[in-house]
């Protein structure tokens, strides 16, 4: 365990910082929309990737009598998961339970979720030929349970939590479309990139289409944050970025400018972090290879950014985490607009209790100037 003597003014994971002056107590959904619009807030609004489930007890009994399609494809079950994370944690943000695969249906591709492996898509796409065959997918049509669930969570929830809708980037989908599994650094994907950029910008633009669709349809249906998850994309050059994906990004954060605030996530990206900044989304998901601060700042401390504990800190006896997330939280200096989030997924190893313990503790935590926490 670290010496915790390095740091005397703050204050303990037992005995949070009493709160400063500052705005009224807000409810969970005020708080996370507030960030996103870089106003005060009353605490630092919190949710974690992954959330729903993996780590909980609730959600691990619910998996044993349901596979995780069959959940994301039933309202009542998404909804269930979906909540969980919600009451049992105290977050401010309840991520949708779905897959960012779901939309692929729609367009004619099939694909299955293999335990332990990932997306699987039998059929992949690496010809001009396959491209044709992939159709722009109609939401209400493809996706209508995920609608449906949407509505329900936003009439349920009252505003206890924000309900944060989500999509895969279309160069993440493209990866596992053209590759037909996870792979390092996905190597077929790049290739096609590469040696057939008209048929890999065709795949991209359909595959844009039916997620801009996918995105308004989730935000009409009452998600108030859209979080992309362009997971892959960090395997990418700048120069390849900037040529092959950024145009279709922009498409993304043009078509929901004026809906809901926008997130986008990426893993191993912080050589692309001026390039997804010059997209112009409102918000920036960093992970935790980038020390927030020095992320922010490339992005621009005119949007809002999310992040970024390691999740193998969470792995740890609770006066680490502590430790590791008021850095995180200095690191943020108290500027309005910072969402505390992990830097990727909840481990499934994670004590639920290490969960519940850090949201207080992050919304217990009060900046002044750095000499407390």
């Amino acid at each position: 365990m670290p010496d915790l003597s390095s740091l005397p003014m703050m204050a303990s994971a037992e005995t949070p910082a009493p709160p400063a002056a500052g705005p009224e107590p807000m409810s969970g959904a005020d708080r996370l929309l507030a960030a996103c619009a870089r106003r005060p807030v009353d605490a630092t609004p919190v949710w974690f990737m992954r959330q729903a489930g993996r780590a909980l007890p609730d959600y691990r009994r619910l998996r044993a009598r349901h596979d995780l399609l069959t959940i994301a494809r039933t309202p009542e079950l998404a909804v269930a998961a979906t909540l969980m994370p919600v009451d049992q944690l105290g977050v401010d943000g309840a991520v949708l339970f779905a897959d960012i695969m779901l939309p692929l249906a729609g367009m004619g591709i099939p694909f299955a979720i293999r335990p332990g492996s990932g997306p699987i898509v039998p059929e992949p796409i690496r010809s001009a030929a396959d491209v044709r065959r992939v159709d722009i997918a109609d939401p209400d049509r493809a996706t209508p349970f995920v609608l449906e669930a949407v509505r329900t969570l936003r009439q349920t929830l009252g505003g206890r939590a924000a309900v944060i809708g989500f999509a895969g980037g279309p160069f993440t989908l493209a990866c596992y479309c053209v590759e037909g599994q996870g792979a390092r650094d996905f190597p077929r994907a790049r290739a096609l990139l590469h040696g057939e950029p008209d048929t890999f910008g065709d795949l991209m633009g359909r595959l844009t289409e039916t997620t801009i669709r996918y995105c308004v349809a989730q935000a009409a249906a009452g998600a108030q944050v859209i979080q992309l998850f362009e997971s892959w994309v960090g395997v990418l050059a700048r120069p390849d970025f900037e040529r092959h994906v950024a145009p279709h990004l922009a498409r993304i954060v043009d078509a929901l400018r004026d809906r809901v605030p926008l997130i986008i996530f990426a893993t191993g990206a912080a050589h692309l972090l001026p390039a997804l900044a010059a997209l112009g989304s409102p918000g920036i998901g960093l992970d935790w290879r980038v020390p927030l601060d020095e992320g922010w700042a490339q992005v621009g401390f005119d949007r809002f950014v999310q992040g970024n504990l390691d999740p193998a800190v969470l792995l740890n006896p609770f006066p680490v985490v502590a430790t590791a997330t008021a850095a995180v939280l200095r690191r943020a200096g108290g500027r309005p607009g910072h969402i505390f989030n992990l830097g990727h997924g909840v481990d499934p190893a994670t004590d639920p209790d290490i969960l519940h313990r850090l949201v207080d503790h992050v919304h217990a935590f009060r900046w002044d100037g750095g000499r407390s926490g």
